[in-house]
């Protein structure tokens, strides 16, 4: 049975949330996906061809085999090829007649008609309503990234504020991820810088405690905080505890939209000590104005009709689409961030943007009102899902004039700018590439570059770190670290280092990735970018290795005994005399070692890749050898867990008192039996 079959025969096992074993096919047939609310169930259902039905079978033979057993029921689709990768994720309101328009096999654009092309299986999950299906869609395509789909590109979480409910002494701090902790949250902010920046003049204007609990619990006198009056110190009494409350209120109140309302109360306060000549007190509330007007004059617009809402702004040009985001909340713009979503420029802008605002909104609070800068499609529909999912009513909207019409036409304005700086890093970026083949002679530009280095302190904690370069520059989500774990490598032994690094690396991607072949013969032709209908590759085109001719010898080894010598392009790259930035000499195999000119915009590249290894592999290096330090001997002795080691470390004080205690004083600890200290007096005692 080939693997599309097997993958087939679990049917829609696979739309289980992550929590559920994908692998048993025994699950329950009722499953509620994480975009969905509590009481939305989906029915997964599998409409398989019978055994020998669509064998050999491929796109819209094998689609038409499948669409004689569908319903006229609103569901969500998988189109799937050979090798069991998820090419497309749909929602219909009628399954029936939504594949059968692929089953015709004709009015289909190049990208549609290559997808069907390659399908060669199909499964089907049955949904109540054509709402359950647009949330499942959503959630299936940020999970399974299907090449073509319109994909989010960033997905990060958004920090917030958060004021805390748990303690009698409320703090303020930043807060990313699940909501689980009791107290108020105001935002999203675009980013950290800017909630720090915030809290930090929040800290000025109400003298908010953000020290932790323990911190707080433990603390005997006022810390420097107090000392520079970015905190009011209830944690030695400086401050009473309501008029810590009232600081607090006013927070709220200010982070609710109501900051005018706190403006005036100060202004009034300040006032008042003025006229009772009580000058310091006046001085103190001068301040926090003063830090309330710095914090709304980093929010740039302020609107006064737009209390809380998301602005949406959309542009396409050259192939790529930008989709600026603001964020409205408590009358407050609390930033914006752009994203630059992967989906085939064929694909209109109201498209795009519609499937965009399902995946954005997939884990993330929705707020009252979405303003878009262009209608999208099934924009009632959406509306209705997002309203579900939260509860209460979500309102989609296109403004045609008034405030709102300026947001969007703000957010379009720098839609436009942040693609069009992205298209000039691109071009940039791609006449690097272009430059680079020239150069080592490259059949054509690189797609993906790796690059390697180690990092070590005399042989100690020893870690190798590989960075990844592409067409839009570095692709963080693809780093990776090694730590060294070979017994055998002599401490210092950078060649043996590198032998174990592209060892582990291409057995790896061998064993995962070593049918990866090139393109189907099916794309020569198709009006489609091979960016757009296909992920970013799993095999380079080109290692750069720091090191010079010793350590090229032990990559080509490597990649002769593995087989792939010819498959990668490896480059050593040597420090030049002196260790000069400018004198590196470069080494390819079939040529003799070479520079490049000083001023060479290819070497300037190089030299940027080599740069971002070093500091990828120093503090992977740093970060090891960071957590060896804080490592007790305790750890190492089998049987010793958190609570003895607790016991052992509060009797004797330290781990080396603990190794010069006689088994007759380890025995006097709670929790220690004679058994337990021998074992500890033993592993400090070889004889």
């Amino acid at each position: 049975m080939s693997p599309a079959d097997q993958k087939h025969k679990r049917g829609a096992a696979d739309d289980l949330p992550p929590e559920i074993d994908l692998e048993d096919e025994a699950a329950e047939e009722i499953v509620e996906p994480e975009a969905a609310s509590p009481d939305v169930a989906f029915t997964a259902i599998d409409w398989a061809p019978h055994a020998g039905d669509a064998d050999g079978m491929v796109g819209a033979e094998v689609i038409q085999t499948l669409v004689k057993r569908l319903p006229n029921a609103p569901g969500v689709y998988r189109m799937m090829n050979a090798a069991g990768d998820v090419l497309y994720v749909g929602k219909a309101r009628s399954l029936k007649k939504r594949v059968t328009n692929y089953a015709q096999g004709r009015f289909h654009t190049a990208r549609i008609g290559r997808m069907v092309r390659e399908t060669s299986t199909m499964e089907f999950v049955v949904t109540r309503t054509e709402i359950e299906a647009l949330l499942l869609e959503a959630n299936l395509i940020k999970r399974l990234r299907p090449r073509f789909n319109v994909l989010m590109r960033d997905d990060k979480s958004f920090p917030y504020i958060l004021l805390t409910g748990d303690h009698v002494s409320p703090g303020i701090y930043k807060h990313r991820g699940a909501r689980s902790r009791k107290g108020d949250y105001f935002g999203p902010f675009a980013s950290a810088g800017a909630v720090g920046r915030t809290i930090n003049s929040l800290q000025r204007a109400f003298l908010l405690r953000s020290c932790t609990n323990s911190f707080y619990e433990n603390r005997t006198r006022p810390c420097l905080l107090y000392q520079i009056k970015r905190c009011a110190g209830p944690c030695t009494g400086e401050i009473s505890q309501g008029d810590y409350a009232e600081l607090v209120s006013e927070a709220k109140d200010f982070l609710s939209g109501r900051s005018q309302k706190v403006k005036t109360e100060i202004s009034a306060a300040m006032q008042e000590a003025s006229q009772e000549l009580d000058f310091e007190r006046a001085a103190i509330y001068r301040d926090r104005l003063a830090a309330l007007s710095h914090v709304q004059s980093h929010q740039g617009i302020n609107p006064a009709t737009v209390d809380e809402a998301d602005v949406f702004a959309i542009h396409q040009e050259g192939g790529q689409v930008c989709i600026q985001v603001f964020f409205f909340r408590t009358g407050q713009n609390w930033g914006n961030r752009a994203y630059f979503p992967k989906a085939d420029p064929a694909l209109e802008g109201s498209e795009v943007l519609g499937s965009f605002l399902a995946q954005f909104y997939d884990d993330k609070p929705t707020p009252r009102n979405i303003l878009l800068s262009r209608g999208v499609q099934d924009q009632e529909l959406l509306a209705e899902a997002l309203s579900t999912r939260a509860g209460r009513k979500v309102s989609i909207s296109v403004p045609q004039r008034g405030e709102k019409k300026d947001l969007t036409d703000n957010a379009l304005q720098n839609a436009r700018e942040a693609l069009g700086r992205r298209l000039a890093e691109t071009s940039t970026q791609g006449r690097l590439l272009a430059g680079f083949a020239e150069t080592f002679g490259l059949a054509k530009p690189p797609v993906r570059i790796e690059v390697y280095d180690n990092s070590h302190i005399m042989g100690t904690n020893a870690v190798g770190a590989m960075v990844v370069a592409g067409p839009e520059g570095f692709v963080k989500n693809q780093y990776r670290k090694f730590n060294i774990r070979s017994t055998e490598i002599t401490p210092g032994d950078d060649f043996g280092m590198m032998r174990e690094v592209m060892e582990r690396r291409f057995s790896r991607l061998l064993k995962e990735h070593g049918d990866v072949a090139v393109a189907d013969d099916a794309a020569v032709g198709d009006d489609i970018e091979e960016d757009i209908s296909g992920s970013f590759p799993a095999w380079p085109d080109v290692i750069l290795i720091d090191g010079g001719q010793g350590q090229m010898s032990a990559v080509r080894k490597i990649l002769a005994d593995l087989g792939i010598e010819d498959r990668v392009v490896a480059i050593g790259i040597a420090k030049g005399q002196d260790r000069d930035a400018g004198r590196e000499r470069f080494f390819v195999r079939g040529r003799d070692s070479f520079s490049l000119p000083v001023r060479d915009p290819v070497l300037y590249f190089v030299q940027r890749l080599r740069d971002e290894v070093h500091r990828f592999a120093i503090g992977s290096h740093r970060a090891r050898r960071k957590k060896e330090l804080v490592k007790s001997p305790l750890d190492e002795i089998a049987g010793i867990g958190p609570g003895r080691k607790r016991a052992l470390l509060l009797a004797f004080g330290t781990a080396k008192a603990v190794s010069r205690a006689a088994v007759e004083d380890l025995v006097k600890v709670d929790g220690i039996s004679e058994q337990v200290a021998k074992l500890v007096y033993n592993h400090f005692h070889e004889s």
